[in-house]
């Protein structure tokens, strides 16, 4: 009989193209995941891998298998919801990937709130960029991950995951306490076209979207501090240091520490989650999903 966890590796590598980039997402060796797949292979009887330059390549046969071996995984997951769903209790364990405003946010309220209502669930959390968090969930590191997508801007789909707009936040020009009023959204953005600006890294969906509101404003932000970490934003834009964008759920309902001012248009963030579809109906998961729209409605009401 075939070994599910080697089946499980064969689909990452399918997934994720490389050897060495299984190993890392699921914290194996390289040579450890290649002997695996060495033993799939005489398991199977026939040859699922073919060397090509540094990489490998699926021969036909792999491509069967990995086509198999994710129906396989999947059922056995309908199995364990199946079980789940038989219960009169909410048990297990649900792995949850967070992105850092929501951590803050959303997870204390909601996880209080799940202590009360199943003690017997236990919440793993690991924050994460929300790609890698995708991923993780598609790869059963992760059962559910919560996101967000700026306006006019999508991620990727993976239709194996569901997708649960948990609630919307307004995003906001933050100043120092004490600035000058501003006439309109439009004026008080581009007010800002030559103070130092404090934005997330190059390659964020919100380092891109604040650049793009700044160039349609008619200028290019001058870019001083590439953060992370939105408390840190806020200290230095409280500080006098910087002008930045910041989105409501970073106050987590209480009340801002800097000057907030609208931008043009309004624009909203979408907080959404997803999880795998074979899972999604897990009470464990539904039981946090709810727990997650109860809190974001108390700090973010209609």
């Amino acid at each position: 009989m075939l070994d599910v966890n080697r089946l499980r590796l064969l689909v990452e590598l399918s997934r994720r193209g490389t050897l060495s980039a299984v190993a890392d997402a699921l914290s194996y060796s390289k040579a450890s995941v290649s002997q695996q797949l060495s033993t799939l292979e005489r398991e199977v009887g026939v040859p699922l891998l073919r060397r090509v330059g540094r990489g490998v390549q699926f021969t036909a046969q792999g491509n069967v298998l990995v086509a198999q071996a994710i129906g396989i995984l999947d059922r056995l997951e309908q199995a364990e919801v199946a079980v789940a769903e038989s219960l009169t209790e909410v048990t297990g364990t649900v792995r949850i990937a967070v992105f850092q405003t929501a951590a803050h946010s959303l997870l204390p309220p909601a996880l209080l709130a799940l202590q009360e209502q199943h003690p017997s669930l236990r919440v793993d959390v690991a924050e994460c960029d929300p790609e890698t968090s995708l991923d993780g969930v598609a790869s059963r590191d992760f059962d559910l991950m919560l996101a967000e997508q700026y306006p006019e801007r999508t991620r990727p789909i993976n239709t194996d995951l569901d997708r649960v707009v948990l609630t919307h936040d307004a995003i906001a020009l933050a100043r120092r306490p004490g600035s000058p009023p501003a006439q309109n959204p439009a004026a008080a953005l581009w007010s800002t076209r030559e103070e130092p600006w404090v934005l997330e890294p190059a390659g964020t969906a919100s380092r891109a979207w604040a650049e793009q509101l700044c160039r349609t404003a008619g200028f290019e932000p001058e870019v001083h501090f590439e953060v992370a970490d939105l408390t840190t934003h806020i200290r230095l834009i409280r500080a006098g240091l910087a002008v930045g964008l910041l989105p409501e759920l970073v106050w987590a309902g209480d009340a801002p520490t800097v000057d907030i001012t609208g931008l043009p248009g309004s624009p909203r963030r979408e907080i959404f989650s997803s999880a795998r579809r074979v899972s999604a109906a897990a009470p464990s998961i539904r039981a946090v999903r709810q727990a997650l729209a109860d809190a974001a409605a108390v700090i973010l009401p209609d």
